[in-house]
């Protein structure tokens, strides 16, 4: 490796290290030509982390493709496809994996021309912070703002604003502290956790590898793989309620039957209750499987096949949730949405929507409002107006099948989907889950809410009830009359007379009425002779 120390460790304990350090995903984002390639290519050559064999393609790629002279040009490290290197610009998104002595990482370097927003969206949908490139001759451009609610969009919480190109501006310290403060007053509305504004010259390296730059010396903060190396990114997955889409149903024999998925959220082992949505029945797990064997558990970022201790219906599509925070079910969304064709969003069309691993026919009904990029707010839109290519906005779908899904705020997996053209099968739109609803053809079944409870053994709760005077009137009524009925017939038959038969019907009726009813009343306030039910109320009569 270009630089780098060589240990005679053996591989399998340095790819235990390597194993144990954080990770960190990144991306570079930006409008054009701000230096997003050559800031990460110069980054992994100053760092020494660029293989020997890269360099000298590097080397030779300068000569016929570069755009800096004799010198090296560090955005040919990155830029791979042959487009790219003819135009200078970057088309696809290109991940560079690569680990310091404090951390792992994985880093996507995305396009910044407004036609290829589609790819940065992609990069940032797996990113724990982004990296925003500012040329320090142009400031905050529009495409700026658009990627800056983009990454916010998408859940990026940590954010490294790299005013590039200061050699441009003769390393102006209020040249630099203008465009901090111009996008720290864009920002404050995009919900992100940290914000940290350099100054750097990435061709140069200036404040990349190594800190105090000769000719920034008014900057005294570290340098930017310094900072990579320690900010704090919390990994909330872990702790958050258990999913796992079924990818697919795993069945090699007659004796196996597994359901196989990546665990987008918490943790698993042998013996816990899953529920199956959007069923919604639950059961226990019976094994945790990999390739090499059972697990004990198995946590958020890993791929598992699960088995279950009863045969139940489960395929593809569905989630295996946790019951006592289960995920949301319905057929309504409220989402965010980011149009990515040219074609504008037709209202009540129909598309396809892939959520998870679960791919049904869904149309947008309304859309509420649109982001505006110079403000990062939400306007509201004239009715019957949609998006247009790159535009972002609130937005309702009614899907024709229910889904079960989270808000994307509380889970990046199982809240974000794709709308697919039907007739082309492109990609148009991302969203990310705001809300969910059932419409009102739907009827939540009541084993959603029961079966967890008696699978623990817990007493279901159920409505009970105590007769009331009103009940015990209608009782005795409802007894009387054709008890009555059945004695004026035998009477008359022997008495041969109706008036007669009628007067002792209807004294009879008048005891019998009282009796029975001040009967009703006596044993309704008394629990003698009544079984203990669980679930039951206490002195209820289960036979009334």
């Amino acid at each position: 490796m270009h630089g780098a120390e060589v240990t005679e460790a053996p591989a399998h304990a340095a790819a235990r290290i390597v194993a144990d350090k954080p990770l960190l995903r990144f991306i570079t984002c930006g409008s054009v030509d701000d230096g997003k390639s050559t800031l990460i290519g110069r980054l992994l050559y100053d760092a020494d982390l660029a293989p020997d064999d890269l360099i000298a393609a590097l080397e030779a790629d300068s000569r016929k493709h570069g755009t800096q002279g004799d010198d090296l040009d560090f955005a040919l490290l990155v830029d791979g496809l042959a487009a790219e290197r003819e135009q200078g610009i970057t088309i696809d998104v290109a991940y560079r994996y690569f680990a310091t002595d404090k951390r792992k990482f994985i880093v996507a370097d995305t396009p910044g021309h407004e036609q290829y927003t589609r790819n940065m969206a992609v990069g940032a949908s797996t990113a724990d912070l982004a990296i925003l490139l500012v040329d320090a001759r142009k400031g905050i451009l529009p495409q700026t703002r658009r990627h800056s609610v983009i990454t916010s969009m998408f859940g990026v919480r940590h954010v490294v604003v790299a005013v590039n190109k200061m050699d441009l501006v003769g390393y102006s310290e209020d040249v630099f502290r203008k465009i901090e403060a111009d996008f720290r007053d864009f920002a404050k509305h995009l919900r992100f956790a940290s914000i940290y504004v350099l100054p750097l010259v990435a061709k140069d390296g200036d404040n990349l590898v190594h800190g105090g730059a000769a000719n920034m010396p008014w900057h005294d903060g570290p340098p930017l793989l310094t900072y990579l190396e320690g900010v704090a990114v919390e990994d909330v997955m872990r702790i958050a309620p258990f999913r796992m889409p079924v990818q697919w149903v795993n069945r090699p024999n007659l004796d196996f039957r597994g359901f196989s998925g990546f665990i987008s959220g918490g943790n698993i082992r042998p013996g816990d209750i899953v529920r199956i949505l959007p069923a919604g029945r639950d059961t226990r797990v019976s094994r945790v499987v990999i390739y090499d064997g059972d697990l004990e558990s198995a946590v958020s970022g890993q791929s598992v096949t699960i088995t279950l201790t009863e045969e139940i219906d489960c395929s593809r599509g569905d989630l295996l949730s946790s019951p006592v925070s289960p995920a949301k079910v319905g057929d309504r969304l409220e989402a965010r949405l980011l149009w990515l064709v040219r074609e504008p969003l037709a209202l009540g069309k129909s598309y396809l929507l892939k959520i998870g691993t679960r791919t049904t026919p869904a149309s947008v009904s309304e859309v509420e409002s649109r982001i505006e990029i110079e403000s990062g707010l939400a306007a509201p839109i004239a009715a019957g107006e949609t998006l247009a290519f790159n535009e972002i906005g609130e937005a309702k779908l009614s899907l024709e099948t229910v889904v079960a899904c989270d808000p994307y705020v509380e889970n990046r997996e199982t809240g974000g989907f794709i709308l697919i053209d039907r007739i082309t099968n492109e990609t148009v739109a991302v969203g990310m889950v705001k809300t969910v609803a059932a419409s009102e053809r739907l009827v939540e079944a009541p084993l959603m809410d029961l079966s967890y409870a008696s699978m623990e053994g817990v007493a279901v709760e159920r409505d009970s009830y105590r007769p009331s005077r009103q009940r015990s009137l209608v009782k005795a009524v409802s007894w009387l009359i054709p008890a009555s009925v059945s004695a004026f017939i035998i009477l008359y038959a022997f008495l041969h007379d109706v008036a007669r038969a009628a007067e002792i019907t209807a004294v009879e009726m008048i005891a019998i009425f009282a009796l029975y009813y001040f009967h009703e009343r006596f044993w309704s306030r008394y629990t003698y002779g009544l079984e203990a039910r669980k679930g039951a109320a206490s002195g209820v009569d289960p036979g009334i």
